[in-house]
């Protein structure tokens, strides 16, 4: 089972001049992804007794996601006001408070024999105490288990860039593979080619660094020669929760092969890496061409 640890919120998607309140998050949209491929998975975040709550269980509870780790609390659901340039999403959120916000250290349960794999990443690791609770769940447990990371960068959620970059280093060094968007390697290395930028992070222990750029596909820097994978074409509606679904794609894929494990991906070939970059871009198509967070289910995908 792969555990998906990070934030659930609304997004308050543009409609017709409205806001229309839709489930998302980004650590949420990979285990909802993750569940309607029909893959074994956990969810680990705090949901509010607020009537959004219901909103978000609902989405878990269809795709087959386990919610067991879920603490509830009366605490108020986080909302992230979504606007759209040219297909691409910008928010806003609102969180002070809030019932992921509040997740601390001690809320972290001990993990089930049957987690294999910890995914975490999004706006969970920025602020604290969910981003020390975060941190203290991968410093615990990352050693036995697999762990993928997506900082999915969003820079104005970041009151202090240099706690986070610091946390990032840290969470880097102990995570197995980290994605990371154009945007998301300028932020972190301002003036470098994305390339140049991506082998920074490898160099610092994951085995897998997976770079991604819409159109332009994805690319996996390992120890072998980098790996690319062409984007699917397809008509895009918008590009809410495509990496979420594309990391679904990759951790689905990488379990199937059976290398997603410390000794799996220690071993990895580069097919197997070529094998889930094309899953994942497969996925995160079927994500972009229609409207919001709408991942694949199994049947939707190429056999």
């Amino acid at each position: 089972m792969i555990l998906c640890a990070g934030e659930s919120l609304i997004d308050l998607v543009p409609d017709n001049g409205c806001f229309r309140p839709l489930a998302g998050g980004s650590v949420y949209n990979t285990a909802i992804a993750l569940g309607r491929l029909g893959e074994p998975v956990s969810y680990l975040w705090p949901i509010s007794t607020d009537p959004f709550g219901d909103v978000l269980l609902q989405p878990l509870t269809q795709a087959g996601v386990h919610t067991g780790l879920c603490p509830r609390t009366d605490r108020l659901t986080t909302l992230a006001v979504v606007t759209l340039s040219d297909g691409e999403a910008r928010y806003s959120f609102y969180d002070e408070g809030s019932a992921g916000r509040m997740l601390a250290p001690s809320d972290i349960p001990a993990l089930p024999d049957a987690v294999q794999a910890l995914f975490a990443g999004g706006i969970s690791l920025v602020p604290d105490p969910c981003g020390a609770a975060i941190e203290a769940l991968i410093a615990r447990d990352g050693d036995r288990l697999p762990v993928m990371l997506d900082p999915n960068i969003r820079p104005f959620f970041i009151a202090d860039p240099h706690a986070y970059r610091a946390r990032l280093g840290r969470l880097i060094g102990r995570a197995d593979i980290v994605k990371l968007s154009g945007d998301d390697l300028d932020w972190l290395y301002p003036g470098l080619a994305p390339d140049q930028a991506a082998r920074q992070v490898l160099a610092q222990g994951p085995r897998l660094v997976l770079q991604t750029g819409g159109a332009a596909g994805a690319r996996a820097h390992w120890a072998g020669e980098t790996v690319s994978a062409a984007a699917i074409r397809t008509t895009v509606a918008d590009t809410i929760g495509a990496g979420d679904t594309f990391n679904a794609g990759i951790l689905a894929s990488l379990r199937r092969q059976g290398v997603l494990g410390k000794q799996g991906l220690a071993a990895i070939t580069a097919d197997q890496v070529a094998a889930a970059l094309t899953f994942g871009a497969q996925a995160a198509a079927i994500t972009v061409s229609r409207p919001g967070a709408n991942p694949p289910w199994a049947h939707e995908m190429p056999v």
